[in-house]
């Protein structure tokens, strides 16, 4: 499709994923934005990674590439999220504001009203309760958290991390992909206390995709229609993100190159140095490794740990 594409001087714009806060603030499109979906209709696109996660558990994604499988899927409770396109003022995620104390050893987090996860169950103080649970009985939970005690809710829409030493920025933990929130019905029990996450239950996510068709080489996620972002113009722009499992760094960029991917993650100082090459592709971060992408993707920024697809804006030529 790529060699196809670069034969005719069409340049057709398709949709802006907008991944939760991913936006690297590229603004060289020229589309006209009054045209554009605020969610879905502009196709999908295919990202290449060396792994895919066994399951979609956010609390055992550790590392850059299981976190961008997962993120798509689970919102942590402190986010940025830039509209497609770039399109509009960047707006908070699922918590609105935190507040600390004066010693800054309790936090108030104010959360976002009338969210649901994708099952169907309210996005509300009780579920950050349960999830905080699973958190502080979970060793992986309290490694990202350890200063954490307790947490309270004095409304619906309020919660309080107690902590038992002053925390300067807890709202930066809290952003980690590894906290991100859970549906209680995924969660056994539905408490959080000592609570094992069922990987088979659906719709566990607030995130703008849920799973679809999935294998052991091959994950489709699909938008959701329900997101809470789409309400507000934030997208996700994409129909579905379909991640690919190709193990070794010249496997991913061939399907880079020959067009049946348009991102590869990571690519090594070779397949670097190809795709820089090459007046179809980009590249970002290296220069021993990095990102790999379609000169038409903008959005990814090289400077966010994961990827989140959102605010991220897709040109391809077309015939």
């Amino acid at each position: 499709m790529r060699r196809r594409a670069a034969k005719v001087g069409t340049v057709v714009v398709l949709a802006l994923v907008a991944l939760a806060g991913c936006g690297d603030g590229d603004g060289s499109g020229t589309q006209n934005s009054a045209r554009l979906s605020p969610a879905g209709g502009g196709g999908s696109v295919t990202w290449a990674l060396p792994s895919l996660p066994a399951e979609l558990d956010p609390l055992d994604a550790k590392g850059r590439i299981a976190q961008t499988v997962t993120r798509q899927v689970y919102e942590p409770l402190i986010e940025q999220v830039t509209a497609p396109y770039a399109r509009g003022a960047t707006q908070p995620g699922l918590a609105l504001i935190a507040r600390p104390s004066p010693n800054r050893t309790t936090w108030t987090l104010t959360l976002r009203l009338g969210v649901r996860f994708q099952d169907g169950t309210p996005f509300n103080a009780a579920a950050v309760l349960a999830n905080s649970r699973r958190w502080q009985s979970d060793p992986r939970g309290r490694a990202l958290l350890p200063q954490l005690f307790a947490v309270d809710a004095p409304r619906p829409d309020e919660v309080r991390f107690l902590l038992d030493r002053p925390v300067r920025d807890l709202p930066r933990s809290l952003a980690s992909p590894r906290l991100g929130i859970v549906s209680p019905r995924a969660l056994e029990p539905q408490s959080g206390q000592r609570a094992r996450f069922l990987p088979h239950a659906a719709g566990s996510g607030t995130g703008a995709f849920q799973p679809g068709a999935g294998g052991p080489a091959r994950l489709e996620l699909t938008r959701f229609a329900g997101w809470w972002g789409s309400r507000i113009g934030l997208g996700p722009a994409l129909d579905g993100v379909t991640f690919l499992r190709a193990h070794l760094p010249d496997q991913r960029y061939r399907l880079l190159a020959g067009g049946t991917a348009q991102v590869a993650d990571p690519l090594d100082a070779s397949g670097l140095r190809a795709a820089e090459a090459d007046p179809l592709l980009r590249t970002i971060g290296g220069p021993l490794s990095g990102i790999g992408t379609e000169g038409s993707v903008r959005g990814i920024s090289s400077a966010r740990l994961v990827p989140v697809l959102t605010g991220v804006w897709l040109t391809r030529l077309s015939g």
